[in-house]
């Protein structure tokens, strides 16, 4: 098994609740948010994060305008919806529990293995 198909699933997971987490400081164009993904080593292209702005849009989770730019084509700008925001906020508290319950789970295991 290849380390880095498990490492790309990882960020898969994890890449909706990054996406709505960049957009509730405020609205951004996609290149915006990629740029903030692969800054935080997300590893992510375009190709994985249309379709799934596309999809957040379509859930209601998110809503987009157009802003005409003035070194290009106009811009879609994605913003949270009402319900993308309450959305965010139980992915919030569902990351809270999942980081608490994996940190137990690898800490226990970490201290058991180096007592053997």
């Amino acid at each position: 098994m290849k380390i880095e198909n498990t490492k790309a699933q990882m960020r898969k997971g994890v890449l909706e609740y990054c996406i709505l987490t960049i957009l509730q400081n405020g609205d951004a164009y996609t290149s915006e948010i990629l740029s903030q993904l692969k800054d935080a080593k997300m590893l992510v292209v375009e190709g994985t994060v249309y379709p799934l702005l596309t999809r957040l849009k379509n859930a209601g989770l998110l809503s987009y305008r157009w802003e005409e730019s003035t070194s290009g084509p106009p811009r879609k700008y994605y913003a949270l919806t009402e319900t993308g925001k309450l959305f965010l906020g139980e992915l919030n508290t569902t990351w809270s529990d999942l980081v608490k319950a994996v940190n137990l789970v690898t800490k226990d295991n970490k201290l058991k293995s180096t007592k053997k």
